[in-house]
């Protein structure tokens, strides 16, 4: 089992470390996640309205962008324009070119608005091998998910994020209190998808009780023939099927994690 774990970069900070390669090294894919309950706002990027009367719990399509740097900012849904008062913003945020990007708008543990923009790893699978990723963008405290009895993503907290990469198959899973052996869901068996990266986000507040989840899978990352390009970009999938879906409440550590397999999730 490999398994790594990386503190998401908060927004106005540079994406330019760990790009995946892709086809095109001037331009980026950039999915844009909103997990603020309660709040349909407009989103503006350099000025410009990009997503207009944006929902809570809705993933966008990948947008294909140049590299270069870009201002963040998002407003009430009912503002007239972008000159309105900012729920949350990010300047100078530095998309650089050749990766694949997901910009999250969510609550901080504290339940304070925050953009924290995460790099998709797009890199290749090896043969036999899926990668799962679980993003914590929830008001809501640190938990440990355990494979097999052991601990895969441990402490996780918000806004980190923690992968590995699996052989393909069948694993029993279940989410612990951080530290402890207190199950808050599970054990559950967990299907792994080779050549795909499922992306679960956990969003919302556990005081409020709206806790919700999205979920974003990349494909196409299998070990290539020679000649062959892969990993490149996301895909927003349409099947029901859901491996990830024994992880869909955490009961009393107050976090919801569930994922498909080629699917990005929209509820609200």
């Amino acid at each position: 089992m490999r398994i790594t774990t990386a503190l998401a970069l908060t927004g106005g900070m540079s994406l330019a470390l760990a790009a995946p390669a892709m086809a095109d090294n001037h331009e980026s894919q950039v999915s844009v996640l909103h997990g603020i309950p309660d709040a349909v706002v407009d989103v503006y990027v350099n000025g410009d309205l990009t997503l207009d009367d944006f929902a809570p719990g809705t993933l966008t399509d990948p947008l294909t962008l140049p590299a270069g740097d870009y201002d963040l900012k998002v407003v009430a849904g009912d503002a007239e324009n972008g000159d309105a008062d900012a729920i949350v913003e990010a300047n100078g945020v530095a998309v650089p070119g050749g990766a694949n990007i997901t910009v999250v708008a969510h609550l901080t543990e504290g339940g304070d608005p925050a953009l924290t923009p995460f790099v998709n790893d797009t890199s290749e699978t090896a043969a036999g091998e899926g990668r799962i990723t679980v993003r914590h963008t929830a008001a809501a405290p640190a938990v440990d998910v355990r494979a097999n009895g052991d601990v895969a993503f441990a402490d996780l907290t918000n806004p980190n994020e923690a992968s590995a990469d699996l052989p393909a198959g069948e694993i029993e899973a279940d989410v612990v209190l951080a530290g402890t052996d207190t199950v808050a869901l599970g054990p559950a068996p967990v299907n792994i998808t080779e050549g795909t990266n499922t992306i679960v986000y956990a969003w919302g507040s556990a005081e409020a009780e709206n806790l919700d989840l999205a979920v974003q899978v990349i494909d196409g990352l299998h070990s290539s023939p020679e000649g062959v390009p892969s990993g490149v970009g996301g895909q927003a999938g349409t099947t029901n099927a859901a491996p990830f879906a024994a992880l869909a409440a955490l009961g009393a550590a107050g976090l919801a994690l569930v994922a498909t397999r080629r699917r990005v999730s929209v509820d609200a």
